[in-house]
Order: C-alpha cells, then structure tokens, then sequence
C-alpha cells in the first residue's frame, strides 16, 4: 500500500524540479550537495506535498527515514533529540520536519547544537511558512551545506496540468484557474468543488466570501445532520480524534463520522488526530461561526468539558497537551488576547527546580523584587521543592524565568502565614468568606518571575497559567485558587471576569501585591469554564475610555507591553495602554498608538543620552530580533551593555510618553 501511494504521489505531483534535482544529488552522495534543505513559502503553496515527495524519494534511496509534525513537537530540544536519535546514531539517515514555523524556536538550536553532530551521510529537510535566520544563510561555514527555496505559486502551465489530472470538467478550467493564482491547495480544493457538481458560478475571485462558498461547495450536500455537527468540530479543534468526536457526539456513530472527514481533501492526518488546513479551517470556522453561530457556541462548550474531563483523568504525560488545546478552543477571544501572547518568540520550556538552578533564582528573584522577595523564595523552595518550575530558553538552554505555584493544606501552618505576606493574606480572605475545611487546600501561584518580561503576558505567563488550570481540574479537595501580581490595577482588568479580587494588597519589602482568586467550592471548574468561554465571545472595546488615567506604576508597565506584543497585532490592541489617555481621540487606536510609540523612540536619539538609548530598543522590540541575545549580537554590544542601554531607553520612553499623558491627548509637552 505505501508503495501504491507513493507511486501515485510520482504521478499527480507537479514541477518543482530543482529541488527534486538537488535532493537527487545529494541523496547519490555528491560531495558538492547540500547537507540541509530549507524549503519556505506562504500557506497552501506546496510545502508539504513536496516534503512528502522528497520522503519518498529517499525511502526510495533505501535511506532510514525520520518524519516529525513541527505542530507536534515538544518545548524541549531534549524531547525533538530523543524523536529524531537515528539522525544522530545511524548514517545516511533523512530528517523531515515539516510545519517548521511551528517550533521556529529550535532553530538557532538546531544550527549550533544538533545539525553538527549528524551522522555521516545524514541529510536534512526543512519546511515551513517562515525564512530562516539570515544568520545562517549569511554564515560562510554553512554556504555550501544550507540549500533554501521560497516556493512560489504554481505557473500557468503547471496550473493547467494540475487541472488536467483532475476530475473537473474542462470547461471550468479557465474559472478555476483565475481564482486560484497558482496556489496549489486553492487549485486542489476549486478542483474538488467543480468535480463534486457544485462549481457552477459564474463569477470567481480570490476572496474571503467566494472562498467559503468554494467549501461549502467542496462539503456539498452533507449527508446528514450529525456529518455537519462532525465538521463543526473538526473546525474549532486543533486535532480532531475519533475519540474526540464520540465524547463531543455521544449519540451519533464516531467511526463513521472519522471515517468521512477523513476523505475531504482539506483534511491531514497526524499523530493526534485529523488536522484542517490552515486557510481550510480558518475560513471552515467563520463560515460556521456566521451560519449558525448558537450551534457553534454550544460545540465549543461541549468541547471545552470534554477536555476538562481528559484533564482530570489522563495519564500525567497527555495532560498538558490537552491544556493547550483545551486554551486553543479560545484563541479568538478578547480575554486570552489581554491574557496569553500566542507568540512563539523567545519560546521557552519548563523542568522541575533542581539544587543548582537555586543560585539563579535567587539572583532573579532579588534584581527583580527585591531581597525581602528573595528570601520567601528560598523559604518556600526549602519547603515545597516541587512547587518550583524553572523556564529556559530553546535555543540556548539559558534560565530566563521562574515560577512556583504552592498547595497549602488546611489549617493553616502558622509559621508560613507569620513568614510570608502575601500567603498571610489568602489566608486571612478564606477566613474572612467561607472558611477552608480540614482535608481542603487552597492553591497559590505565588511566583512568576521573567526578569526580561516581568508581569506582562508572556510565553513563562501562558505556560504556568495551563500548568494551574490542569493542577486545579485533577486536584480534589482544592478549596480555592489564587494569583498574585505586583501591578493590581492592570492585572485586575485582565482577569475581570474570571478571577475576583480580595481587595488585599499585602507589601514584601518595597513592593505590594494584588491578590486575586476563586472559590472553587462555589464555582466548580466546569463552570467557570464554562463562563470563561462566554467571556472571550465579547468584543474588543474599540478604544479607551474617555477621560481614563493609568498610576505611572501602571503606565510604565504598560508601555512594556505595548513594546512585548509590538509583533502580535491581537495582543497589541487589547493592551492596557489604549486605556490612558494619550490615546483619546484615536481614529484608529492600535494603528494611531504603534505610530505614536515609534515616534517617540525616533525622537530619543535627539538627546545626548538617546542614542544608544534608542538603538536598544529598536533592536529589541521594533526591528523583529527573536531575541534579546540576537538584538545584542546585531549592535555589536556584549548583552550586560545592551541590557543597560535597554532599561535607560525603557526609562526614557516611559518619562516621554508620561509627559505627552498628563498634558491630555494629541499635546506635546
């Protein structure tokens, strides 16, 4: 059968000829061929079907072959080494990644740690939506090892050819050809619906409300009620499981709904389950949400227990897996944009604190809060040791982040309410309001520390945030739930809705704290999930507040994190910095707020301290560094330099910006 496949993948695959020349080269063993081949391109451009043909090729080649999904890979370089060992171990073997902009974190790691060490003979393929760095295409030592090709659109005459192989009948070529442009999964899906009976329109143009027309014409006449309620699934899911599709549809036939989603040429199958195309999902998604949005609504809750319901009861080694997809359903919402980043920049992964890694969160912990924070740091890593998770960045394996989340049981244990204020006040709220019983815990986020990124949504943020939600749907007899932040005022607007606040702001050395939480006796997880999920339906306010004021603690942060998502439009324009009131007035908030912002740094370098001051951050935020370390590299700066000239222009943005704040909208000081 695989022979049969690959055989058939020979015959329908079109062009692409210097790439299957070069991989051919370097498969026979020329020393003057490429080791790595970087194959890049916009969505639904053929960057799989090749990787697919070039595995073939080297199975073929009677080579040892090692495929991975980059959108099911692991945080840690350790996990992507120990998938990929016969890289390592045996020669002459074939590494396929594909979807690699998916763990675009690995990258750096890849060429400086991984790559190298490959096995004699072995070879490299790469696929993904991104470029690579221009590191290494630039590197002298990889010119002749590194092949890179951004695949472009099919040309009239592949097009045509494509067309051709297919079942859709001639005389609609020419209209099917105009709406796609040479995309090859355009062609193929216009190809499915003309071929199914359902292309009759007249008129094709390459938008948005024509596209869903296409899959609804690709879908056609579905074959029952329980099929469309099986495709509304596989829309909102990131991975559709046949087990999936029986919890969420428990009275309809699993197995045969699988069965035929399975068959729609828009879908992949992965390792966990049927995977929509991007843009087939995307606009899949939106036709559903706009056709029947309560029917869509109610999916995704259905959904979303049937997750908490894995949470609770999955081995140890699925749960965070399904936490991500379980936070997945809601990517589209106000609250998780104010909440998570969905960025993959500075990705990071977590392991449990080991003895040697205390040092380094000592020293976090004081340069960031303090040495009064310090010393409850190490007085809680004494106590409860695996409360501890330490963050580290992928690509160099360097420690940039703490957190630790403690499971106090009832009653209270005196010497940790008499040490440790802000533990003191949770307590103090429990008793003040429903008491915790003997045998009940309460659960406390009590640290989340990222020097570079401090208490503003972050990779550390979002990692820890899944790790408490699935901790809080397993653990049982868990009284209540709570997270700590040192901005109050901004933190209590972004989780307005899903945790209250206690109205205590205990104080360790020169800082206090907001403490927020949930009763989770009063509000089973089920059901604050299920109004999380109502929460992120609401729309985005268009702009600020008239006539609202930040403190300048709250200001300044949150011209941080207007810089930290200045790459993720969603998360830029659901920033608390929209709500001061520099931005009244804004036609366009986000688009008016970006400009103001790189204004400003502009206007830094006038000064005789700017200049630097300046660079710093446009290296940092605004120029598209993947990190800190890649920003310093590119002024030419060791990173303590860099890292002194970037707090300087930090503190010099915040005092402009602060000015242009306290005299009123569109005023200059």
């Amino acid at each position: 059968m695989g022979e049969r496949l690959s055989n058939a993948r020979v015959r329908a695959f079109i062009g692409r000829d210097e790439q299957l020349a070069r991989f051919g080269e370097a498969l026979a063993g020329d020393p003057q061929a490429p080791f790595a081949f970087y194959v890049f391109g916009a969505g639904g451009i053929g960057k799989s079907t090749l990787l697919r043909r070039l595995s073939d090729h080297a199975r073929t080649a009677g080579r040892q072959l090692v495929e991975l999904d980059g959108r099911f890979v692991s945080r840690d370089p350790a996990d992507f080494e120990r998938a990929a060992a016969a890289f390592l171990d045996v020669p002459g073997t074939v590494l396929v990644v594909d979807s690699f902009e998916h763990c675009q974190w690995l990258e750096s790691w890849l060429w400086h740690h991984f790559l190298p060490r490959a096995a004699d003979g072995a070879l490299v393929v790469l696929g993904g939506r991104l470029a690579p760095q221009p590191q290494w295409t630039a590197d002298p030592a990889w010119a002749g090892l590194l092949h890179v090709t951004e695949l472009e659109p099919f040309s009239e005459e592949q097009a045509r050819s494509m067309l051709a192989a297919s079942p859709l009948p001639p005389e609609m070529r020419g209209r099917v050809m105009r709406f796609a442009g040479g995309n090859p999964l355009a062609l193929s899906l216009a190809a499915a619906a003309g071929s199914a009976g359902s292309a009759g329109e007249e008129t094709w143009t390459p938008s948005a409300d024509v596209l869903r027309t296409l899959l609804a014409g690709l879908i056609g006449e579905v074959p029952s009620a329980a099929h469309r309620r099986a495709l509304e699934v596989a829309a909102q899911a990131y991975a559709t499981s046949e087990e999936l599709l029986s919890a969420v549809l428990p009275e309809e036939d699993a197995h045969l709904l699988f069965s035929w989603l399975r068959d729609l040429p828009f879908m992949e199958s992965t390792q966990r389950g049927l995977h929509p195309h991007d843009a087939a999902r995307e606009t899949l998604a939106a036709d559903l949400r706009w056709r029947a949005p309560s029917t869509f609504s109610a999916t995704r809750r259905r959904m979303a227990e049937e997750y908490l319901r894995v949470l609770r009861e999955a081995p140890e080694e699925r749960v965070w897996t399904v936490t991500d997809e379980l936070f997945y359903l809601f990517r589209d919402g106000a609250t998780l944009a104010r909440l998570r980043t969905w960025s993959r920049e500075n990705e990071v992964h977590d392991r449990p604190l080991h003895p040697g890694d205390l040092a380094v969160v000592l020293r976090m912990a004081a340069e960031t809060e303090g040495p009064a924070s310090a010393e409850l740091v190490r007085y809680w890593a004494q106590r409860q040791p695996e409360a501890f998770s330490v963050y580290r960045l992928v690509s160099t394996g360097r420690i940039v982040a703490f957190t630790a989340r403690l499971a106090l049981s009832a009653p209270a244990d005196p010497q940790d309410v008499a040490t440790d204020p802000v533990v003191a006040a949770a307590w103090a709220h429990t008793e003040a309001t429903a008491p915790v019983s003997p045998g009940e815990h309460i659960g406390i986020s009590r640290f989340s520390v990222y020097p570079e990124h401090y208490q503003v949504p972050s990779r550390v943020i979002d990692l820890s945030s899944s790790r408490a939600q699935a901790e809080s749907a397993r653990a049982r007899g868990r009284a209540y739930g709570f997270a700590v932040f040192r901005d109050a005022e901004t933190w209590g607007a972004r989780v307005r809705g899903t945790l209250g606040d206690t109205g205590a702001r205990p104080r360790v050395g020169a800082y206090t704290y907001g403490v927020f939480g949930v009763d989770w006796r009063l509000e089973p997880v089920e059901t604050w999930l299920r109004r999380f999920i109502s929460a992120t339906e609401q729309p985005v306010p268009a702009g600020p507040a008239p006539g609202s004021l930040l403190s300048r603690a709250a200001f300044d942060q949150a011209v941080r994190e207007a810089l930290a998502h200045w790459r993720n439009p969603a998360a830029f324009a659901a920033g608390a910095l929209l709500r001061a009131r520099l931005a009244d007035g804004f036609g366009d908030p986000p688009q008016e707020l970006r400009a103001l912002l790189g204004l400003t740094v502009e206007e830094l370098g006038d000064g005789p301290r700017g200049v630097r001051a300046r660079e710093a951050l446009t290296a940092g935020y605004l120029s598209g560094a993947p990190t800190q370390e890649a920003a310093a590299r590119r002024l030419g700066l060791p990173y303590g330099t860099y890292r002194r000239h970037l707090r300087q222009g930090l503190d010099l943005l915040c005092e402009a910006l602060w000015q242009r704040e306290l005299n009123g909208p569109g005023k200059a000081p």
